[in-house]
């Protein structure tokens, strides 16, 4: 297998809302990997909790990050990632360190009375963030990243930190 190997394909209507399919190639996800653990740096010591569904790409991100750095991997039953009780539980009985999610799902564990963890990180992406939930966002985790980018670029090609500046 070279870098230019296929390492996956993925299906998409993207902007277009015409199906099409995305190949992405070894080198493209390694370059994702290298680029995200500048961000996040995980290590033996990290959880990372995956809560995407692997019929998207997030879901990419969420298994090889931590795998491919020594973090360990918890994969959230679907029960877990529609229930925002459920879904807080785990993250303080598992001890996560990091997690990506959409803006939906932040908002649901908010909006159930989760206080947030200090230990996480949190990376925020795929629908629109509005300001409110940055501000919880930065104000309720260890750190917080706004996460931005098409299938066709593999998975994210942009991320910005949440500071206190651009959230007030």
């Amino acid at each position: 297998s070279s870098p230019l190997s296929l390492a996956y394909v993925m299906y998409t209507s993207g902007s277009t809302g015409r199906p099409k399919g995305v190949m992405v190639q070894h080198r493209s996800v390694v370059s994702l990997l290298d680029a995200m653990q500048r961000v996040v740096a995980l290590g033996p010591g990290d959880v990372f909790l995956a809560v995407t569904t692997f019929a998207f790409d997030i879901s990419v991100l969420e298994v090889f990050a931590p795998l491919s750095r020594g973090a360990c991997l918890v994969v959230a039953h679907r029960q877990e990632t529609l229930d925002s009780a459920m879904l807080a539980a785990t993250i303080v009985g598992r001890g996560v360190t990091a997690m990506q999610a959409t803006p939906a799902m932040w908002s649901m564990l908010f909006d159930s009375g989760w206080s947030g963890a200090a230990q996480l990180t949190a990376l925020c992406g795929g629908e629109a963030l509005s300001r409110p939930l940055a501000q919880l966002l930065r104000q309720k985790t260890g750190q917080a990243w706004n996460v931005y980018g098409p299938t066709e670029a593999t998975v994210w090609s942009s991320f910005d930190a949440l500071s206190g500046a651009d959230v007030v």
